[in-house]
């Protein structure tokens, strides 16, 4: 008899085929469909979203960010998570009737929420597309293969993480929306991994000598904890696998930590003065950051809520503690990428582990056994994020690369950002690198607030395939100030409305950037539809 033959990749067609549905992902999905665009979007997991729910990490957002400084959906969405909670969570009448609500409580944004509350506000936004038959989403699946001729994608090849079936997708556009810029090679890109050099971006801060492709930014994998207040309460975990590991090591970096990783201490990278940080407050501590690592990215706060009503308060747990910086997981075959992955998990789990049985306590004792994980809040069996937070990825080689000469207030001095006449959008964060791979403990600087220029959405060869996520023309260094939670946002809306322009004027994305008539159109479709192009003036 003769061998079966493996069932055919079942096809399908959309005017634009979205890979990863993370942040920028949905952005693009819900603004491509807004205006009669057909698409089709994957993702790795079972929830759309990244870094804003699958990665349960709460934004981190500009100073302004209440009145200007995104787009227009993207506030929908914020103000859709506050309204979750006003219909549906029992909130005192001053938390509901705030007009800023904060759910969770925590200073590292003005919307700190439970990773499944932004879960769910994604849903309902996604709900009529999804409905009128707009949006197609392929939960589960992973890119495989891409049939490309010559600078042209014609379709990618996805495989379901659940069942193993293929699934060929062909469409005009393709956008890579993947945490780790996964399509790229898949479709023979040319990109950018790692440090660059000096002499290949002329930034001060970049490294010396020859550029570094395996020094990249310290991935998390985060996890919500909860503190439960009841006398006695244990809720101590096994001992994990790789707890002896993670308890001796000492990070090597330059300058040194100074201190074990899973430590409340560590070397402050530009004084070498040891920092001691806490997990709760203690009054004694003079930097705004420092006053506690529960405060930071606290997500449910008991003070919304009356006696009767009082839940568990809880963080999410991204610190410098579990940050894993040891083995880049970027251009690594399949199995290594995952060992380093688990590497992170164990890592996280095992700063869990110390904290409930090793950890100095703020009262004195040593231990925190009342604290416990809650995957309620993240839909896993464990209660960890579904996926790593990924900080840094794979980047193209763009016909704009974004510096830290166009954005840094080192290098502009009394002067604004940069001003791109291609603008499609803006943004705001100080550059901060976490720890690299490369043992480079920190980069950090203040930048002015800046713009996303179109050509770093432009592949330099690339006629049908555009990013929209971190996988932009930005440097290492830039990818910190750029890889944020709104700006993500407003590049997948931007690439996604791109995509959707040059479907509709049959013109190429380069020729949108290359014609000022062209160009002038575009900006205005982005400005219809609530992308803000440049900062107010005096806004520096």
């Amino acid at each position: 008899m003769a061998p079966s033959k493996a069932p055919s990749p079942v096809e399908f067609s959309a005017d634009l085929v979205i890979i990863g549905g993370g942040t920028g992902g949905c952005a693009a999905a819900l603004a491509a469909a807004s205006i009669g665009i057909r698409v089709i979007i994957t993702e790795q997991t079972d929830w759309l979203g990244g870094q804003l729910t699958a990665q349960a990490v709460p934004p981190d957002e500009n100073e302004w960010i209440e009145h200007f400084g995104c787009t227009r959906r993207y506030r929908a969405f914020r103000e859709g998570i506050r309204a979750f909670y006003r219909h549906h969570y029992p909130l005192l009448p001053s938390a509901r009737n705030n007009p800023h609500l904060n759910p969770g409580g925590g200073y590292v944004s003005l919307l700190c929420c439970e990773p499944k509350i932004g879960h769910i506000v994604l849903e309902q936004m996604l709900a009529w597309p999804r409905a009128r038959g707009f949006i197609r989403v392929l939960p589960c699946r992973v890119p495989v293969s891409a049939d490309v001729a010559g600078d042209h994608v014609k379709a990618v090849t996805v495989r379901s993480l659940l069942t193993g079936e293929h699934n060929t997708l062909t469409a005009p556009y393709f956008l890579d929306a993947t945490e780790l810029g996964d399509l790229l090679p898949l479709a023979g890109a040319e990109y950018v991994v790692g440090s660059e050099s000096q002499n290949e971006t002329g930034e001060p801060h970049a490294v010396e000598g020859p550029s570094q492709p395996d020094n990249v930014e310290a991935l998390n994998w985060c996890f919500p904890m909860a503190w439960d207040t009841a006398p006695r309460a244990n809720h101590t975990i096994p001992r994990p696998q790789q707890y002896n590991r993670w308890r001796r090591y000492v990070p090597e970096t330059n300058p040194p930590w100074g201190s074990n990783l899973l430590s409340w201490e560590f070397a402050d990278p530009r004084s070498g003065e040891m920092l001691d940080c806490a997990l709760f407050t203690t009054g004694r501590h003079k930097k705004a950051w420092l006053r506690g690592l529960w405060e930071y990215r606290q997500i449910v706060c008991a003070q919304h809520y009356a006696d009767a009503d009082l839940p568990d308060e809880v963080t999410l747990v991204n610190w410098p503690q579990n940050d894993y910086f040891v083995r880049n997981p970027i251009d690594k075959p399949l199995e290594e990428r995952d060992k380093i992955f688990e590497d992170a998990r164990q890592l996280s789990l095992s700063l869990l582990y110390w904290i409930q049985t090793e950890a100095p306590r703020h009262d004195g004792g040593i231990g925190y056994p009342e604290m416990y994980l809650v995957p309620e809040l993240t839909a896993t069996p464990d209660g960890f994020a579904k996926y790593p937070y990924i900080r840094e990825s794979r980047r193209i080689r763009a016909e704009l690369t974004v510096t830290e000469n166009h954005v840094s207030l080192q290098s502009r001095k009394d002067k604004p950002a940069e001003h791109f006449r291609d603008s499609v959008g803006i943004g705001h964060y100080n550059i901060d690198l976490h720890p690299t791979t490369g043992g480079v403990t920190n980069v950090a600087m203040q930048t002015r607030p800046f713009q996303i220029p179109l050509g770093s959405l432009l592949p330099v060869r690339m006629r049908n395939l555009l990013p929209a996520c971190k996988n932009v023309g930005v440097t290492h260094i830039t990818n910190g100030c750029y890889r944020l939670h709104p700006i993500e946002w407003n590049i997948g809306e931007s690439a996604g409305l791109l995509a959707a322009f040059c479907l509709r004027r049959n013109a190429p994305p380069k020729a949108v950037r290359a014609k000022p008539a062209l160009l002038a159109d575009f900006q205005n479709l982005l400005t219809d539809q609530g992308v803000e192009l440049e900062w107010p003036s005096g806004v520096r």
